[in-house]
């Protein structure tokens, strides 16, 4: 027996989850029940050094990959350890589940090389840690490839196999985009389930706290050509929520094809995503939003009555779209939420802020319950997170891939003082099956007192799609918004693309 019981010991290192002591979501929701029922307390602050340090200073402190977790066993799924600083203004802990039931992960300075030794002696050895990075074998099975980031606030960020990192996720956004300010809840303790050291998907629990809830989130996530993440989470507000954003996703979008470039600005286009799409169920409508850096704040509120998924996408794919060696904005993922069960009706709000940079991440997009969200009650919520290229959320329709706007009263936009041309190139899905010479037809209408001028369409040799072409006038002093879609016959071919150009920009050659 002496001879066995190591081996039986090392086995049981890997015993599936569900022979695991018992730990899982409902328990993670109970706590989260009973922090709803007291008065919130903020998380403790780490020294004020480390939030005051530079960018440069908080990057020279690096986590040893040699020290990840699970590294020991040659696990496909390892964790490195965030370290607090900078951003991340206090520690949150983390604990692992296995044969041995739910413990603690202590914080260990010795597994962070510092560049700075006056910056290493101040660090308190009871530090804690930010969060975690999350590594698998993406890309071969000799290295370990970060895929997924949990830090900062409820913020989280993943890639797909041939993605670099860009655009994040949320545990969950309040009063985002209102004028009394947002309220940021964190996840404060997480518990990672051991996978084996074979397994191809990993589980791991999260707690939530903010002024307004406290929740409970459970996460399965299957790295790849497109990493999923599996999310269901429970929700207890300790008051009225005026602005509940479920899922939220948030991106940057400095300027594009549809809007100026600003002055002195070498490359083509600078954005980490270019559009919202949004997949209605009930009335089976696919709806594309260019995405906008305004000059004041704008918020879109879309109405669903039964949401199956929604996303920011990056569709300009391609290195000549950008120009840039550096940020390789074309290699920047996709997110796509694909809701599971019925959602009811709500909103997808879509919040666009003006940025000087592409430094700040200005685009927020999340569904929103039509119902008033209420202190005492208990709201849960389950859909998947994908991170990937442009075609997340499978659209089978025609898409628009490239939006052009422009003064609609010059040479070769038009001669209506007060007007826009718009561009609009369709290819993909149905609408490539169709003919050069098909009758397409092109459908346009225009809301706030907008006037569509003349609209047509015609086929595009050289990107095999068709353009639609639109001269359209708001009325003084509205924005422009705008709706269009190609059909044959009664058939429709396209998702529905829509504009909203606001009053305030940068399009029309001043009178």
């Amino acid at each position: 027996m002496q001879r066995i019981l190591p081996l039986l010991a090392l086995l049981g290192a890997f015993i599936p989850a569900a022979a695991m002591a018992a730990f899982g979501f409902e328990d993670v929701a109970e706590k989260a029940r009973d922090l709803a029922s007291k008065p919130y307390q903020a998380p403790t602050p780490i020294p004020k050094f480390m939030q005051t340090m530079s960018y440069d200073d908080y990057q020279n402190i690096r986590f040893n990959p040699e020290k990840s977790l699970w590294r020991e066993s040659g696990s496909r799924f390892q964790v490195m350890m965030v370290p607090p600083g900078l951003f991340y203004r206090h520690a949150v802990k983390l604990n692992v589940i296995d044969a041995e039931g739910s413990h603690g992960v202590p914080f260990r300075k010795t597994d962070f090389v510092f560049a700075d030794s006056e910056v290493a002696k101040r660090v308190p050895a009871n530090l804690g840690y930010a969060g975690f990075k999350l590594t698998y074998p993406l890309k071969g099975e000799k290295e370990q490839n970060q895929f997924m980031v949990f830090a900062g606030a409820s913020y989280f960020r993943g890639v797909g196999r041939d993605n670099s990192f860009g655009i994040s996720a949320r545990g969950l956004a309040i009063d985002t985009g209102l004028s009394r300010g947002e309220e940021f809840p964190s996840f404060t303790e997480f518990w990672l389930e051991r996978p084996s050291p074979d397994a191809q998907a990993m589980t791991f629990y999260g707690l939530l706290e903010g002024e307004s809830v406290a929740g409970a989130y459970e996460f399965v996530v299957y790295p790849g050509k497109v990493t999923r993440l599996k999310v269901r989470s429970k929700l207890f507000p300790r008051q009225n929520i005026e602005l509940l954003g479920v899922a939220p996703l948030t991106s940057m979008f400095y300027y594009g094809e549809n809007t100026g470039r600003p002055r002195g600005e070498w490359r083509t286009q600078v954005h980490d995503s270019d559009g919202l799409q949004i997949q209605d169920g009930n009335s089976g409508e696919w709806l594309w939003r260019p995405l906008l850096n305004p000059r004041t704040l704008e918020m879109d509120y879309l109405m669903t009555e039964n949401v199956r998924g929604f996303g920011l996408l990056q569709r300009d794919r391609e290195f000549s779209d950008y120009q840039d060696l550096q940020a390789r904005y074309e290699l920047r993922p996709s997110s796509w939420v694909k809701t599971e069960g019925d959602w009811g009706p709500g909103q997808v709000v879509l919040v666009q802020l003006p940025t000087e940079n592409e430094t700040n991440d200005n685009i927020v997009a999340f569904w929103r319950p039509k119902d008033k969200v209420t202190a005492g009650q208990a709201l849960e919520y389950a859909y998947e997170v994908q991170f990937g290229g442009a075609e997340l959320g499978g659209n089978p329709m025609g898409r628009a891939v490239n939006s052009y706007v422009g003064d609609g009263s010059v040479i070769g936009g038009g001669s209506e003082k007060g007007a826009y041309r718009i561009l609009v190139d369709f290819n993909g899905g149905v609408l490539d099956k169709q003919r050069p010479r098909a009758p397409v037809l092109s459908h346009v209408t225009a809301t706030d007192g907008g006037e569509v001028l003349e609209h047509f369409v015609e086929y595009n040799e050289a990107l095999k799609g068709w353009r639609l072409s639109v001269l359209a006038r708001p009325a003084e002093k509205k924005p422009l918004s705008l709706r269009a879609y190609l059909s044959l016959g009664d058939e429709t071919l396209t998702e529905t693309w829509t504009y909203r150009l606001p009053a305030n920009n940068d399009i029309r050659i001043p009178e």
